[in-house]
């Protein structure tokens, strides 16, 4: 055997240990929802072959060829039995792409299809894409919304400044897309998510309404907006249904996460908030709930975050960040909430609906103020003392 091929051998059974080995429910945790111990998904687990020029006469050292970065930010949904993710995957030259991954739990065994997703362009071509929200519609398509970033070109000599778009295609097999054109609105749009049911016969979209590529400026939170036609999509006006307020976990920036799950109680939401701090913006996730008649009417939002980095989580490409733009809700009630940390990694959290519902509609909201929290916390006490 020479060693080229001694060598080749050895990648192959690390990088199937890898794909196979176990995960497993960290210890402790807070009864909302488990964390588990490994990252479900990083740049390792991305197959060789698209890393590896594996023909000893062209790669004789089994160099690397195309370096992949990170696995992060993925759309999730069901499909034929198993879990698929929508995960954007970042080469080394800073250039997402969407490859799915899939796996038979949920938890672990995630392997990527054999080809990353060839994404039809539209006129006007994206250098980047990523940050897909998958949505199964009544229409009878799957939905895919994701950000499209060009380089400003009114700014020719600044090579930082950048437009978001909301980028809309759709599916029957996520594998062959019909490229849509853009969300037209009036203000750059990031974090889109199409609602999964016609509203008033209609599209319904959450937006993030910003007046540049970073800052919202006067976006001022979650937005609400309605679209006749989806293949021809224009923003006519927006509602903010979840404001950003002072000093709080969604001070700087908020956004939709993956489309909300329907309950009996309401539609469940899962969203990012980001705030200013010395080491940079800090994004933590938080649920809110909206009513099942009117899913701009929020009806609870417990306060503070619901998820935020820990540990290892905090290190990585863009420190202290966790996201989430995918999640499902299973048959049985279990909820796998998939959330990248530090725009670096893919891990899973679980919980039940049941619980959810619970965590939304009996945590206090945030007051707002610190003599509103030492109230809320005294009432707490004085019911445990009466116990």
């Amino acid at each position: 055997m020479t060693t080229f091929n001694s060598k080749l051998d050895t990648l192959r059974l690390r990088h199937e240990a890898l794909l196979s080995a176990p995960n497993h429910v960290q210890e402790g945790g807070n009864g909302i929802y488990e964390r588990y111990a490994h990252p479900i998904l990083t740049a390792e687990h991305t197959p060789l072959e698209w890393r590896y020029d594996l023909d000893e006469h062209t790669n004789p050292h089994l160099m690397q060829r195309i370096m992949m970065n990170a696995t992060l930010n993925a759309g999730a949904m069901k499909w034929n039995g198993k879990y698929l993710l929508m995960v954007r995957v970042e080469g080394a030259d800073r250039k997402s792409f969407f490859a799915v991954a899939e796996s038979p739990n949920g938890i672990d065994n995630f392997r990527f299809w054999d080809e990353p997703v060839t994404m039809p362009d539209t006129d006007d071509p994206a250098t980047n894409i990523y940050d897909m929200r998958l949505t199964r519609h009544e229409d009878g398509y799957i939905y895919g919304v994701f950000c499209a970033e060009r380089h400003d070109d009114s700014r020719p000599a600044d090579l930082s400044a950048a437009t978001a778009t909301a980028a809309i295609a759709r599916t029957r097999d996520l594998k062959t897309w019909e490229r849509l054109p853009d969300l037209k609105s009036k203000s750059q749009q990031r974090n889109v998510v199409l609602h999964p049911e016609f509203v008033d016969g209609k599209y319904a979209f959450y937006t993030r309404p910003q007046d540049g590529f970073i800052d919202t400026g006067s976006g001022g939170g979650i937005g609400w907006a309605l679209v006749d036609d989806i293949t021809h999509a224009e923003l006519h006006g927006e509602t903010i249904i979840n404001p950003r307020h002072y000093h709080t976990i969604m001070e700087l920036k908020n956004g939709e996460g993956p489309h909300p799950i329907k309950t009996p109680r309401g539609w469940l939401h899962l969203a990012h908030g980001v705030r200013a701090c010395a080491s940079g913006l800090r994004y933590v996730l938080y649920l809110y709930m909206t009513a099942l008649d009117d899913p701009t009417r929020v009806t609870a939002q417990p306060g503070g975050y619901f998820l935020a980095p820990e540990g290892g989580e905090y290190v990585g490409d863009v420190m202290n960040v966790v996201f989430s733009n995918g999640w499902i809700a299973d048959e049985d009630g279990r909820v796998l909430i998939y959330y990248a940390s530090s725009d670096t990694r893919l891990h899973v959290a679980t919980s039940t609906v049941e619980r959810l519902l619970d965590y939304c509609l009996h945590t206090p909201e945030d007051g707002l103020s610190t003599a509103a929290s030492v109230e809320t916390v005294k009432k707490l006490i004085d019911k445990n003392r009466a116990l």
